[in-house]
């Protein structure tokens, strides 16, 4: 006679271990990464809980969220007991975390230093695994009016429209320009067309009393700043 197979439902625990029960009884910053994700996903599979389960996805990921959010759905279906609806639910919550963040970040409207801007443009343009060079445009006293996309190409470059910047800057009456734009590779060090580019952007923007502030190259967890390097 075979002993009868261990339940693995969230169901069979004790009232206060339940990640739902959980974050009503105690509050959603008791909980674990682990079991906010599990309440997403709702169940585990055959031999696991659905905390059991999201334990396991976040360890391929060394516990990083940020790492999490990177993975894509035909990657996340990859384990057992994520079908596309759970993939999807887990993407769409990472997603929504990375757009409270970027809000958050926008609240801050002064530009004080060069983090100031890694602090506003990390969350837009860091992680991502292709370039983009965006504008930020400043009134006199370095409040961000606005802040727009201008290219989006490929990890090997991009191309940035000069006349679309500063005729955007006139529009919005800025006064102020910070660029900034990514490196997937994570390399830090301004390439000869970032310096170029810089220049050529800068001469352009004093015939219209217009200053470049700053350019800054973007990474996951770091930035460089042409301002603070003495290179503008």
């Amino acid at each position: 006679m075979q002993d009868k197979p261990l339940s693995f439902s969230i169901k069979d625990w004790a009232e206060n271990d339940r990640p739902r029960e959980k974050l009503l009884n105690k509050g959603k910053e008791t909980l674990s990464d682990a079991e906010l994700i599990a309440i997403l996903i709702g169940s585990g599979n055959r031999n696991e809980s659905a905390v059991g389960l999201s334990k396991r996805i976040l360890a391929t990921v060394n516990n990083n969220l940020s790492a999490l959010g990177k993975l894509s759905i035909k990657q996340l279906k990859e384990f057992n007991g994520i079908g596309e609806a759970k993939a999807v639910a887990i993407a769409g919550a990472l997603e929504l975390g990375r757009r409270r963040r970027e809000e958050e970040a926008l609240e801050k409207v002064k530009i004080e230093s060069s983090n100031s801007v890694f602090e506003l443009m990390q969350p837009v343009i860091g992680e991502l695994q292709h370039e983009e060079f965006w504008i930020i445009y400043l009134n006199n006293s370095n409040k961000v009016i606005q802040k727009n996309q201008l290219s989006k190409g490929s990890i090997t470059g991009t191309l940035v429209d000069v006349r679309l910047v500063l005729k955007n800057a006139l529009e919005v009456g800025a006064v102020g320009l910070i660029l900034a734009h990514n490196h997937p590779s994570e390399a830090l060090n301004p390439s000869e067309a970032d310096k170029q580019i810089t220049q050529k952007l800068k001469i352009a923007a004093q015939s219209l009393d217009i200053k470049v502030l700053d350019h800054l190259i973007i990474t996951e967890k770091a930035y460089f700043s042409f301002a603070d390097q003495g290179i503008l």
